[in-house]
């Protein structure tokens, strides 16, 4: 705990601001409160204290603390209104950081900044109403570059989640190549996109996906690189997907599709970075970060010559591996919840929850199609749900007799 004090000060070494640092359980390691007014405690007395002991009206649901200690990702200049343990209220600016040692969550950095009075509320309360239009700006901004995802729409709190979500931060402005594997449904094209709207790079650029299975062979081709007039029959001058996806993203999804042929002449474009379009002459120079994705096992495409072993090493420079539905139970509920909601605005209904039972079985079926399966079984219910609560005779037949057929079979 020395070097966090030593960190903390640090930080704060010409600042007048008080700052908390907690263990991962919210225990109260090092506190600082140079004015005397947020905490109103000396550190002696705080540390080894959680900090709902220290606030007492804070729960774990409000306190960005525990948020932040949640989902690992920072708070930054959130008001937050809390009542001291003597009684008094103090109002300030928190900006919450996770702390990391050898990429583990070991605690929690918090800063605060009292701001009574009420000339500095209104000023951040502006700034923040800005942040917010600034988001629709950026929103605005990804609808033209051919996504509709951003990291946001990664739902979810199980630690894969969590996971996959830093590593997308991690790797999004780098230009290395990117497989994602995971099964059917599970957001393969999802983890795409926030990919490329998470590059500062290539987000302004277009993000272009293509299915490698939804294309003939003989087609993909001159899809992939273009035509030139000529070049076989009916063919015109005609750009192909990397041409138009220079400076941004080409995610060619169920790439182990693809003609074993047409992956080498990839190979070779992913190699130099030029590509010729068919019967043309001129070579030209695209930059074009390549993002791909695999829905059977890598080594069962590998061990059946569905992926060129050369090609496979190329695009697996960065892996992604999607979990399916059954292995983040703990994501259920919540996925179920944003569903519920967003079928609520597109269905016009209200359904505000649903029944303990409904949702046990939700949660112990094996869902084989993921989160789409979930997604769209949620939306059914809806369209025939005229209640405000889902409840266990919603339910398809194929959930509520899922435990028992799976006795049958075992039988």
């Amino acid at each position: 705990m020395e070097k966090w004090k030593i960190l903390a000060e640090a930080i704060l070494e010409y600042k007048t601001q008080s700052l908390l640092v907690v263990d991962k359980n919210a225990k109260v390691m090092y506190l600082r409160d140079p004015q005397g007014i947020i905490f109103e405690t000396e550190s002696k007395y705080a540390v080894g204290k959680n900090i709902l002991d220290i606030f007492s009206n804070m729960t774990e649901e409000t306190s960005t603390i525990y948020q932040v200690l949640e989902d690992e990702l920072p708070r930054i200049n959130e008001i937050q209104t809390f009542y001291t343990y003597k009684g008094n209220k103090v109002t300030s600016i928190a900006t919450t950081l996770p702390l990391h040692e050898d990429g583990k969550l070991i605690g929690a950095l918090e800063i605060f900044e009292d701001i009574n009075n009420y000339e500095k509320i209104s000023k951040n309360i502006i700034e923040l109403q800005k942040e917010e239009q600034k988001k629709d700006i950026i929103l605005e901004e990804y609808k033209d570059n051919g996504t509709i995802y951003t990291l946001n729409d990664i739902i979810g709190k199980s630690q894969h989640i969590k996971d996959i979500k830093k590593k997308i931060l991690r790797v999004a402005d780098s230009s290395s190549s990117v497989l994602i594997q995971g099964e059917t449904g599970t957001g393969k094209e999802l983890v795409a996109q926030s990919l490329h709207n998470s590059s500062f790079n290539r987000r302004k650029n277009p993000f272009i996906a293509q299915n490698c299975a939804a294309i003939p062979k003989d087609l993909l081709e001159g899809i992939l690189f273009g035509t030139t007039s000529g070049s076989f029959t009916g063919a015109r001058e005609k750009p192909g997907l990397f041409e138009l996806a220079d400076g941004g993203t080409l995610f060619l999804d169920e790439i182990n599709s693809m003609d074993i042929n047409l992956q080498a002449k990839l190979l070779r474009v992913l190699q130099e970075g030029i590509i010729r379009r068919i019967g043309g002459r001129e070579s030209k120079k695209v930059d074009v970060r390549i993002i791909t994705a695999t829905n059977v096992p890598v080594d069962l495409a590998l061990e059946k010559n569905l992926i060129r072993e050369d090609l496979y090493y190329r695009l697996n420079v960065l892996s992604i591996k999607l979990p399916p539905l059954r292995d983040r139970e703990e994501d259920i509920p919540v996925l179920t919840d944003y569903f519920i909601k967003a079928y609520n605005k597109t269905l016009n209904k209200n359904i505000k929850e649903i029944e303990e039972k409904a949702l046990r079985l939700i949660k112990d079926y094996s869902w084989p199609g993921n989160v789409r399966e979930l997604k769209y079984t949620i939306e059914n219910i809806m369209n025939f749900s005229d209640s405000r609560k889902i409840s266990l005779e919603d339910l398809p037949d194929k959930i509520i007799n899922y435990k028992e057929n799976q006795k049958n079979k075992e039988k």
